[in-house]
């Protein structure tokens, strides 16, 4: 805009997005290749920091299996142990999740799920956002 030209009074701005229900929750989806903001899921934060505790307190000795410590903390014996499993995660992965970039499908129960121990194969089976990087 040049000086003495006269400002408009009303501006429209377009901005394509779409809402989606995740978890009974509406969260708003941007188009493909928008940049998107940090969104830290606490379920899975949460859960990881449960496991990592779980861990501590086993590897301590503490609790001599996970079936006293699951009693303990009032918790189902196998759900115990596939949050456990969360401490078999690539560093990588653990440190995209707490800093939020991880792709929206990657949910607790989607982290619950079987995958493989192996750093190098875990990527394909839990994305990243590599956007966000």
């Amino acid at each position: 805009m040049t000086r003495g030209a006269p400002i408009p009074e009303t501006v429209t701005l377009h901005v394509p997005f779409r809402i989606v229900k995740r978890g009974g929750r509406k969260e708003m989806q941007m188009p493909e290749g928008a940049t998107q903001p940090r969104r830290t899921d606490n379920t899975v934060v949460k859960a990881l920091a449960r496991a990592f505790r779980w861990k501590r307190m086993l590897e301590s000795g503490e609790f001599a299996s996970i079936s006293e410590l699951a009693e303990k903390e009032g918790i189902a014996f196998t759900y115990m142990a596939r949050v456990l499993r969360l401490t078999l995660l690539a560093p990588d992965i653990v440190e995209a999740i707490l800093d939020g970039r991880q792709r929206p499908e990657v949910t607790l129960a989607r982290v619950l799920e079987p995958f493989p121990v192996e750093w190098m194969s875990q990527g394909a089976a839990i994305e990243l956002d590599r956007n966000h990087s």
